[in-house]
């Protein structure tokens, strides 16, 4: 069977699931759910034995410790995964939800109501945690989901995969319902990115290279996620203090996801008071890479160009630059930003306002760190991603941003004169 026949067969298999799907209620998808999360406790050894292999594969093949850390399981993170899972189950269900409708004058009573996507296609990368984030809200949506991870987590992904099928079977449900592509291959990625007979839409979540990837080749609709070249910009009435411990955990706390920083801008006026506590917090262990500005007041490995200030490192490593006002930061930030998260400290309200409103982004904080651009943490569950595009969603995507709808129309023998 080639890859064409393969994602095919996968394909029908969804859509026949979807289809029952669709009209599953809510306490049995619910059920469903809880199962899954149950399975996830229950079977965390059997799931980190997995994860293990693919870990030592990936320690093997050189894979840099920042990647390592985004495909490590372990007891934590398996327990955020099931609570995760219990966050969809406690959700209102979106399906059937009525978002519009009324009375025409010619008597036709019209409804517009959420209904399920159908079918959706996820490619991710080396992240175990999104096949079990995206296959419950999927589920909980109404849609079938088909899973496209990568090769270096294929063992903790079958591992999981097997789990969700069992707990949906343990409900009566199609096992299809969730599908994993257990094949890897280029050509398979390419045939799901292609399978417009079958999948209804396609979300990429990953590495900048990965979702362009998708972008340029695919057919079926997509939904641009992930990528995160996000900012901090110290303004000149910033508490440096606060600005420090901000800069610290989004950068510092897990630098391999796509809601850490990659740039920071400061401004003229404190710069070299601000550089002084950042250099006295971190003493070397993230390298800058910053303009002639921030290298007057902190080692930096080069001088930055346009190409570097485009970087999406998700590594201890930032960009830096130093800016005359809150204008320039803005302009810089939405020339190289990636529309995903971006933050000012400040006291100034008036700074604060224009920053807000003038950034472009999915998300725009000011004195808060862009880690929590996040949907467990805006409390929508598990998230499908984090969407940099404007339609048909933005910003975190629960529930509601992966459903379709449509209009259901009554009438008494009304005709069209």
């Amino acid at each position: 069977m080639n890859s064409t026949e393969y994602i095919g067969t996968l394909g029908k298999n969804a859509r026949a699931a979807a289809n029952v799907l669709a009209g599953t209620g809510t306490n049995t998808k619910n059920k469903a759910l809880t199962l899954i999360a149950d399975a996830l406790e229950a079977q965390k050894d059997r799931l980190i034995e997995a994860n293990a292999l693919d870990v030592k594969k990936g320690r093997e093949n050189g894979m840099s410790e920042s990647l390592i850390d985004r495909l490590t399981l372990n007891n934590s993170r398996i327990a955020g995964m099931a609570e995760g899972v219990r966050q969809v189950t406690a959700l209102a269900d979106p399906v059937g939800e009525v978002i519009g409708g009324g009375e025409l004058p010619n008597g036709l009573k019209i409804v517009k109501k959420r209904v399920p996507m159908g079918v959706i296609g996820i490619i991710f990368e080396s992240r175990p945690n999104v096949t079990v984030d995206a296959a419950a809200l999927c589920f909980k949506a109404g849609s079938a989901v088909i899973l496209r991870g990568g090769s270096d987590a294929i063992n903790s992904n079958k591992a999981l995969a097997e789990l969700m099928r069992n707990a949906l079977a343990e409900c009566g449900l199609p096992r299809d319902c969730v599908q994993l592509v257990e094949d890897t291959s280029h050509d398979t990625a390419n045939a799901l990115m292609r399978a417009s007979e079958y999948l209804d839409l396609l979300i990429p979540r990953g590495s900048g290279r990965l979702i362009h990837t998708v972008m340029e080749n695919a057919t079926v609709p997509v939904i641009q996620t992930g990528e995160g070249n996000c900012h901090v910009f110290v303004d000149e009435s910033a508490d440096l203090d606060m600005a420090v411990n901000i800069i610290n955990n989004a950068k510092t706390q897990r630098p391999s996801v796509c809601n850490a920083i990659e740039s920071i801008l400061v401004h003229e006026k404190i710069a070299a008071d601000f550089f002084a506590k950042l250099d006295a917090l971190w003493k070397g262990k993230v390298t800058i890479i910053g303009d002639e500005k921030t290298a007057k007041n902190i080692n930096v490995e080069k001088i930055a160009d346009d190409a570097d200030y485009r970087q999406e490192f998700l590594d201890l490593k930032l960009s830096s630059k130093v800016v005359g006002s809150v204008d320039e930061a803005i302009e810089h930030i939405n020339r190289f930003g990636t529309g995903h998260s971006e933050c000012i400290v400040t006291g100034s309200l008036e700074n604060a306002e224009r920053f807000q409103t003038l950034v472009d982004a999915a998300a725009v904080y000011v004195n808060a760190s862009t880690r929590f651009t996040d949907g467990f943490e805006f409390g929508l569950g598990a998230e499908i991603g984090i969407s940099t595009q404007k339609l048909h969603a933005r910003g975190p995507m629960g529930l509601r941003e992966i459903t379709s709808y449509k209009y259901i129309i009554n009438g008494s023998g009304q005709i069209r004169g």
